[in-house]
């Protein structure tokens, strides 16, 4: 028997579970410990990638300014209290416009210093607001407010010259995609109206003169044998078919100009004058004439005048036409003509003599210049082709003459740039004289030629009669012309009775 007091003797069982629940409870804690840590940070990475996703989400959905870049923020709609200044440097040359900045910041106030590095005047402008005409060398200024968002568009003013790429686009910094250029909207730039038709006449409200026929007679030559002549350089809206009506530069008003007839070892003395009121500068080349071209050939400004003075030193007949850059531009709006040179001791006697100018037209909207950019097309697509400035005026009015006279046409193909194959339907030339190279009334074998054709400033003579009462279309033998106007009739004696013809 035990002793009172003493401690019960252990159980091997009890010692043995003993040990296990002390070394087992801490590992137990452990683990639990470890699960709950676990699910803790499973729930935070879980949110940290939610909040990640939700933010490239976000960036995805905001305008960016460019890759790996932040979202910018539209402009905002109304400009703010105070714009911020911007200065830019504008270049011009013949013929573009570069600047120093590629962009605009959205609602400045942009001063353009402007430098006119070309040799002829130009201007620069966005909108309504602008440069005066800048000489070449030399510059101005101007000051715009940018809009919110959308671009600048600068422009030369000068007829043509936007056209002939003159222009440059100054992108709004912050600006939205799908926002378009203001409208430019300056005096001179492209309306952006259609090309003037028929269709079109109604709607047009500008000067409306009514269509001028131009008397092809050719007068002879003078008998003195210095010409002193003065021609004033004149912009102005003809009629150049019927509904159509077009801004021309001229000669003396006349589009094509003046035909001027001399005889070899005559002297001519042109004064050319530029009125005030002109808006671009212009120039004369006589292809007649042998003198330098930067002396009587240089370009006067408006409010200027020059001489142009040569001895006709070769028979021919010539075109003469104003040469200032873009020269494309000035021919294809009219300004151009014939001057004939006779040899020293003259030509025989005919029945009748005329003049027919041929040349093109690129329509631009009612009342506005023609259009460069349809002029300056490689593959030329004229709207209009016409002997002596109007469309088919010969043709609603015949040019009258008699059975078997003798007949005299100068022709000159004055471009600027199609051929023509001069053609007088029912008859044959007998004498030719084109660009100094003749077949004569007299030749052996009596050979005869059906067409002329002529290169843009090329220039010939024909003879021929009328052998009966009938009418006899004249045309360019280049015949998806002539539905472009280059068709007109002679009529001898009577017309002889009424037909239909496939001409």
């Amino acid at each position: 028997m035990a002793a009172i007091g003493s401690a019960a003797p252990k159980s091997p069982v009890n010692e043995v579970w003993a040990r296990r629940l002390a070394l087992g409870l801490p590992a137990l804690v452990l683990a639990l410990v470890l699960v709950v840590a676990n699910q803790i940070g499973g729930i935070l990475i879980a949110q940290d990638l939610r909040a990640d996703y939700a933010a490239l989400v976000d960036e995805a959905a905001a305008p960016s300014s460019g890759a790996g870049a932040p979202a910018v923020a539209p402009a905002p709609d109304t400009a703010p209290d105070e714009r911020p200044a911007v200065d830019v440097a504008l270049t011009l040359t013949e013929f573009g416009i570069d600047a120093d900045v590629e962009e605009i910041p959205a609602w400045a106030t942009v001063t353009f210093a402007v430098d006119n590095d070309g040799d002829i005047p130009h201007d620069a402008a966005v909108g309504d607001i602008g440069t005066e005409m800048i000489e070449g060398g030399g510059s101005d200024s101007f000051t715009v407010d940018a809009p919110g968002s959308g671009s600048l568009r600068i422009i030369c003013t000068v007829p043509g010259h936007e056209a002939a790429g003159m222009v440059l686009d100054l992108p709004v910094a912050g600006d939205e995609a799908g926002d378009e250029a203001p409208d430019a909207g300056h005096g001179g730039a492209p309306s952006g109206a259609p090309a003037a038709s028929a269709d079109n006449a109604d709607a047009y409200t500008g000067d409306k003169p009514p269509l001028a026929l131009r008397d092809p007679s050719a007068a002879p030559a003078p008998d003195a044998q210095v010409h002193d002549i003065t021609w004033t350089i004149e912009e102005k809206v003809v009629q150049v078919a019927e509904g159509i009506w077009q801004e021309v530069w001229t000669f003396e008003g006349q589009a094509p100009g003046p035909t001027l007839r001399v005889k070899v070892g005559d002297t001519v003395n042109l004064t050319l004058r530029n009125p005030d009121d002109a808006k671009v500068g212009h120039s004369i080349d006589f292809h007649a004439s042998h003198v330098a071209w930067n002396d009587e050939m240089r370009t006067i400004d408006p409010g200027e005048e020059l001489l142009y003075s040569f001895t006709a030193r070769h028979a021919g007949v010539f075109m003469y036409h104003c040469g200032t850059a873009p020269t494309l531009h000035h021919i294809g709006n009219a300004m151009h003509g014939m001057i004939i040179v006779e040899p020293d001791d003259g030509l025989d006697d005919v029945d009748h003599e005329f003049f027919l100018v041929q040349h093109e037209y690129y329509l631009g909207p009612q009342g506005e210049a023609g259009d460069l950019t349809k002029m300056a097309r490689t593959a030329a697509e004229p709207d209009l082709v016409v002997f002596n400035g109007v469309a088919n005026q010969y043709l609603d009015n015949p040019i009258e003459v008699g059975v078997d006279e003798r007949i005299r046409v100068w022709i000159v193909n004055n471009g600027p740039s199609v051929d023509s194959s001069f053609h007088v339907v029912g008859t044959i030339f007998d004498t030719v004289v084109k660009e100094g190279v003749a077949l004569t009334r007299d030749n052996p074998g009596r050979w005869g030629a059906q067409a002329v054709d002529l290169a843009p400033a090329q220039g010939a003579y024909v003879e021929f009669e009328l052998a009966e009462d009938g009418l006899y279309p004249f045309v360019t033998h280049a015949f998806n012309h002539v539905g472009a106007g280059a068709l007109g009739l002679f009529q001898a004696g009577d017309g002889g009775p009424a037909a239909e013809g496939g001409h």
